[in-house]
């Protein structure tokens, strides 16, 4: 093989693996930031949950209490009948 084309030769694959180190480093990076937004994600949904938990679900079950009634509908989300049951005994309330 003549200089000229093993220097080429050389510079290709010195070409190919500083590549090849490129891709890698460009994958680690991809890898590391899925798990970095992964982890935001969990986190802020976590706390959301928690501050459900926390605060909106004693709310939400003195306000149920207070009204002797449990929602019925759908995911447990309140039937037209049982918004209508609250507004007369809040009416009645008022008197």
């Amino acid at each position: 093989m003549d200089p000229e084309s093993k220097h080429l030769l050389d510079e290709v694959r010195a070409l190919a693996k500083d590549n090849h180190h490129l891709l890698r480093a460009i994958r680690r990076h991809q890898l590391i930031g899925a798990f970095w937004k992964f982890a935001v994600w969990f986190i802020l949904l976590a706390l959301a949950f928690f501050g459900y938990q926390q605060y909106l679900r004693p709310l939400a079950e003195t306000f149920s209490s207070a009204t002797q009634t449990t929602p019925s509908g759908l995911f447990g989300l309140p039937t037209s009948a049982d918004i209508q049951k609250l507004i007369n005994s809040f009416k009645a309330g008022q008197r």
